[in-house]
C-alpha cells in the first residue's frame, strides 16, 4: 500500500512559477513510475507529466511541454517544476503512482493518488 502526500499548490500571476511536491509512504516504491494529473472545473482528469521509477525516461502532455520539468530524487520524492503558467494551468494537481515499466497517459493506469493540491494563476 502506498500513500501520496502532494504539495505547493497557491496562487500565482500569469508568467510565474510553482514548485509541487509529493512524497510517498508505505511500501517501498521499487519500480514504482510517478507523475501528475490536474483537473480543471468542469473538465476531466488529464494527464500531465510522468517519469520512470529510475528517474531516466520522462513523458509529457504537449500542453506543458518545454515549461514544466518532472523529477524525483528517490523512490519517495517526487516534483514537478511548473514555468511560464497560464490562466490555462488553472486546477487542481494530483500525484500518482503504479508499479510498471511504462509511462501510461489514462488515469485508469494509476492506482494511487494523492489528494491534490490547488493551483490557481490569475492576474
Amino acid at each position: 500500500q502506498v500513500q501520496l502526500e502532494d504539495s505547493g499548490g497557491g496562487l500565482v500571476q500569469p508568467g510565474g512559477s510553482l514548485r509541487l511536491s509529493c512524497v510517498a509512504s508505505g511500501d517501498s516504491l521499487y519500480s514504482y513510475a510517478m507523475g501528475w494529473f490536474r483537473q480543471a472545473p468542469g473538465k476531466e482528469r488529464e494527464f500531465v507529466a510522468s517519469i520512470n521509477w529510475s528517474g531516466s525516461s520522462t513523458h509529457y502532455a504537449d500542453s506543458v511541454k518545454g515549461r514544466f520539468t518532472i523529477s524525483r530524487d528517490n523512490e519517495k520524492n517526487m516534483y514537478l517544476q511548473m514555468n511560464s503558467l497560464r490562466l490555462e494551468d488553472t486546477a487542481v494537481y494530483y500525484c500518482t503512482a503504479d508499479r510498471q515499466p511504462t509511462l501510461p497517459t489514462h488515469q485508469q493506469s494509476w492506482g494511487s493518488w494523492g489528494q491534490g493540491t490547488q493551483v490557481t494563476v490569475s492576474s
